[in-house]
């Protein structure tokens, strides 16, 4: 049996943090974003929805390789943050961050945004009869009713994160303890035929996943049975 290095450890405990940072950036994101295309009727909404889940059809590789250029010292996104004295995004954990959520996007935004549509317009509208404001309206009603739509959006877009490979490589490159992640050290084991240690890690990735999936369908269900529901006598929001 074959224990995991110090840089191995480095690596999971590297993808973890990324995983959460691009997670929680994901909901703030996400979140507004789903809420407009879930009740836009503007002309530009198929276009805006077809960016976002670009990156589910996209190469990864093709998405990092643009991102490298924008980024890039040469790029707008790079002379931009040359310009403000932040240094070069490209090779940092930064620059890793902003490229996952990018590519992990349809996955948080799409489960957002099929549990507004699927809430509808009727629970919004008997909050504003009682006069809930905007804010109240969206966060007592639109948000608890869209809690398993929030919960599948979280763990897909953690599990999307932990799993990358392409945009990382291509945005980050292989250093270590900076961006060096679970995936890569994976691509390194292999490429030195230390397979011993690639098997430790790609089991715990294979057994990662698995898990993931699994609370994601045992508790989804739940969540969709705790949401709360409408009362069939008048109209008004109870707890089940």
């Amino acid at each position: 049996m074959t224990a995991l290095d110090p840089d191995d450890l480095q690596a999971v405990w590297l993808t973890l943090k990324l995983a959460g940072v691009v997670t929680l950036l994901l909901l703030f994101v996400a979140t507004p974003l789903a809420w407009w295309l879930a009740h836009s009727r503007k002309w530009y909404k198929g276009a805006v929805a077809a960016l976002v889940a670009l990156p589910l059809v996209l190469p990864p590789t093709v998405l990092g390789f643009y991102l490298l250029l924008l980024m890039g010292p040469h790029g707008i996104v790079g002379e931009l943050t040359a310009a403000l004295h932040i240094g070069a995004l490209p090779f940092t954990f930064t620059g890793l961050v902003i490229g996952s959520v990018l590519f992990s996007m349809p996955f948080a935004v799409q489960p957002i945004q099929n549990a507004f549509e699927a809430m509808g317009k009727r629970p919004l509208e008997v909050a504003a009869t009682l006069r809930a404001g905007m804010w109240d309206r969206f966060f007592s009603v639109a948000v608890p009713l869209a809690r398993p739509g929030f919960l599948t959006a979280i763990i897909l877009a953690f599990a999307h994160t932990v799993g990358e490979f392409g945009v990382v490589l291509m945005l980050g490159g292989n250093i270590t303890g900076e961006t060096r992640v679970l995936s890569v050290a994976i691509y390194n084991h292999v490429e030195a035929m230390e397979y011993g240690a690639a098997q430790w890690l790609a089991g715990g990735m294979v057994l990662f996943s698995f898990i993931v999936l699994l609370g994601l369908y045992l508790t989804g269900g739940k969540s969709w049975r705790a949401a709360p529901r409408k009362s069939s006598v008048r109209g008004e929001l109870v707890e089940p």
